[in-house]
């Protein structure tokens, strides 16, 4: 059964995957992209800003990262693979909305957390669901594999991107570059196979340690979302 929480990975998937694609074709349409003096990076349109859904991203990780605390991952190894996954979702948006020409240091360290650490983070639940054999595995049987095939690829070209780029040969180092990140919005999308058991998510809120006296029984805020 699936609930209405899978069809956010979907709409992010589909949205950054439309946005991007919808980018590049104004600015050839308008004469800022020159296809025929070789194929460009996703941020070279001049003035062209492909907004990535920064906030349904973070609530994907923050959702997955409450899902595998509750399957018994432990604390330390979750908050690294939820760290990653904020830092992907936060490259990914700096690196549409900062050109390249204009701040360069800040779009770089952008493309470094989307690509290099978004990579990071699906290899590390790759790594986490291959240690612990008694995790449940949603879907069919072929998830698992696509999902390794999918982050292989990524690290093919991302390795293959950035040797390109020092060969000087930028449209190819540029393909590779727009595969990677299409290879990155259907990952996650894939977790909508995850979420598809999720009824809701609820977010609970209990009072800190203080220096006044504690209330006689803890006190428990809950918001559905």
């Amino acid at each position: 059964m699936w609930g209405y929480l899978s069809l956010l990975p979907a709409f992010l998937a589909l949205w950054a995957i439309a946005g991007v694609w919808t980018v590049f074709a104004l600015a050839v349409a308008n004469r800022a992209v020159n296809l025929t003096e070789g194929f460009p990076y996703i941020r070279s349109p001049p003035g062209a800003r492909a907004h990535f859904p920064l906030l349904p991203a973070a609530w994907i990780c923050i959702i997955r990262y409450h899902q595998l605390r509750d399957l018994g991952v432990g604390k330390w190894f979750n908050r690294l693979i939820l760290s990653t996954g904020l830092l992907c979702a936060l490259g990914t948006s700096v690196v549409g909305n900062f050109q390249q020409r204009n701040q360069l240091p800040t779009h770089l360290t952008g493309a470094f957390f989307a690509f290099f650490v978004g990579t990071l983070y699906f290899w590390l639940q790759i790594l986490l669901f291959w240690c612990m054999k008694s995790l449940p595995q949603p879907g069919p049987p072929w998830i698992g594999p696509l999902r390794l095939g999918l982050c292989s690829l990524c690290t093919i070209l991302m390795v293959a991107m950035v040797i390109l780029h020092s060969w000087l040969l930028r449209s190819a180092s540029a393909a590779c570059e727009w595969a990677m990140a299409m290879l990155l919005f259907a990952l996650f999308g894939l977790f909508a196979v995850d979420f598809a058991g999720l009824d809701g998510c609820t977010l609970s809120l209990r009072p800190g340690p203080s220096l006044s006296s504690p209330p006689a029984s803890p006190i428990s805020l809950q918001m559905p979302l």
